[in-house]
């Protein structure tokens, strides 16, 4: 297998370039992670919260040049994203169409020869998200090319070659600041199969040393845990809820893996992307809007989540008007970058990071049913969910639709309990008052009768809790 650079010290030659003035210098390394010791989340080495905020950028390594590649990930470090999901060798004919610079990745496609050139240029990309503050969540490769389900395969990997490869890409990262993301969108249909998810497992460990955490992106409608929940390689489990817009059915398997013994963190890797067709029929259902990617972004977070991936239609592709698209793309993806569920999801980050972080578990019990409870805690894209911690300090519920609910105010331990509206829109925090912890209250979100999402926040008035979403 090529050696032209040093496994071990790749990054510290992109380092040593950035400081020839070849590429920018970085900004300083990022904290490794790790999860957390109840289990439920990802923290970094010294115990501080992690809040995983990803973005798919499936096509990032294959499709954008360096200039190009800097602007997106520049725009996403600005709203404030955690991670960027990319493939190394990419779904959309990733081993015979070339990169920006007319490289392919492997010779002969054969994960044994990686072609030198191809991989100068990821280096470049992971270096530079690192630098912006952004781990990236690495596939080694598209699922394509070991299950050829859809995509353009071929079908190139073994036992004996992911293990080698993965030893490889391993070894070749260990520096950087990534998560490993296995799989790639396929469903594991056979023991082969799965033997070749396991052994490019195997291979990425002995190659990075244990240094990165570990998991699988499943197909549509499906979890890690469906195949691997047991498997010590897998660190935690990543769903993909998929391109529907409605809870039942879907967002709430969240919970079902939250739920899963042993205790693993869980994340939903890819919802519903805006102006994505909804559930793939355009031309009944249209094209998803900001509302349609905001819900699930709480509803797997108060039910279980530790962090949540946002997706836009024509990011993941990178799609241009010179380029086929998938699936009718609406814009081109320079474009697409500024779309207001991207700058929106931000505030679910900065909503859970200005409460206790590591002690937040699902609640439903916070809602008081209506004797209706279609109408609350309701179903479909109208569901109401909620969260608390352990301690009774605080508690939220997210309102999928302004319609009154009630809640049951002993959630809060303290003897006062002061009630915020928290905007999922802009991130803006209004004072409600302050009212006794006993019984139930039911609340009316500020637009009521509106498709607009609202979320109450109930905090312990003793701790002096500042807004909710304030930044630290």
């Amino acid at each position: 297998m090529p050696n032209r650079l040093s496994r071990t010290l790749a990054f510290a030659v992109i380092a040593a370039l950035a400081g020839a003035g070849v590429l920018p210098a970085a900004a300083g390394p990022l904290p490794a992670l790790k999860i957390s010791e109840n289990k439920r989340f990802i923290v970094t080495a010294d115990g501080q919260p992690f809040f995983w905020l990803g973005d798919t950028a499936w096509e990032l390594f294959h499709r954008l040049n360096r200039e190009e590649a800097e602007r997106y990930l520049r725009n996403r470090a600005e709203r404030r994203f955690t991670v960027i999901q990319a493939v190394v060798l990419a779904e959309l004919d990733g081993l015979g169409d070339p990169n920006p610079y007319g490289h392919v990745p492997l010779r002969k496609d054969d994960p044994t020869q990686p072609i030198e050139e191809y991989f100068a240029h990821v280096d470049w990309i992971v270096a530079k998200a690192n630098e912006l503050g952004l781990y990236v969540g690495m596939l080694p490769t598209w699922g394509d090319k070991w299950n050829k389900k859809w995509g353009v395969g071929p079908e190139i990997f073994t036992t004996d070659n992911a293990q080698r490869y993965g030893e490889w890409l391993g070894a070749r990262y260990k520096g950087a600041n990534i998560i490993w993301l296995l799989g790639g969108d396929r469903p594991v249909e056979s023991d082969a199969q799965r033997d070749i998810i396991r052994a490019m497992a195997r291979g990425v460990r002995a190659g990075d040393g244990g240094a990165h955490l570990m998991t699988l992106h499943p197909p549509g409608g499906n979890g890690s845990s469906t195949w691997f929940h047991d498997d010590q390689w897998l660190d935690f489990n990543m769903r993909q809820n998929g391109h529907v817009p409605e809870f039942t059915g879907r967002y709430e398997e969240t919970r079902a893996d939250y739920e899963r013994t042993p205790v693993k963190p869980v994340l939903d890797g890819e919802p519903i992307y805006e102006d994505h067709p909804v559930s793939f029929d355009a031309k009944k259902l249209g094209h998803s809007i900001s509302g349609d990617v905001r819900r699930p972004l709480y509803w797997n977070l108060f039910t279980g989540a530790f962090g949540h991936t946002y997706g836009h239609h024509s990011v993941w592709q990178m799609w241009t008007p010179e380029r086929k698209p998938i699936n009718n793309p609406l814009m081109p993806w320079f474009e697409a970058i500024d779309q207001p569920g991207a700058a929106q999801m931000q505030h679910g980050r900065a909503l859970m990071e200005s409460r206790p972080f590591l002690t937040r578990i699902p609640d439903q019990e916070v809602i008081a049913p209506n004797p209706i409870p279609t109408s609350v805690p309701g179903a479909g894209r109208y569901r109401f969910v909620s969260t608390r911690d352990t301690e009774g300090t605080y508690a939220m519920v997210y309102a999928a639709a302004s319609r009154p609910f009630a809640v049951r105010m002993n959630a809060i331990t303290g003897g006062k309990v002061k009630a915020w509206w928290f905007n999922p829109r802009s991130g803006e925090a209004t004072a409600i008052g302050t009212f006794a912890n006993t019984g139930e209250r039911t609340f009316t979100p500020p637009d009521k009768g509106e498709m607009l999402d609202w979320v109450l926040v109930l905090d312990d008035e003793s701790k002096g809790y500042p807004p909710p979403g304030t930044r630290k």
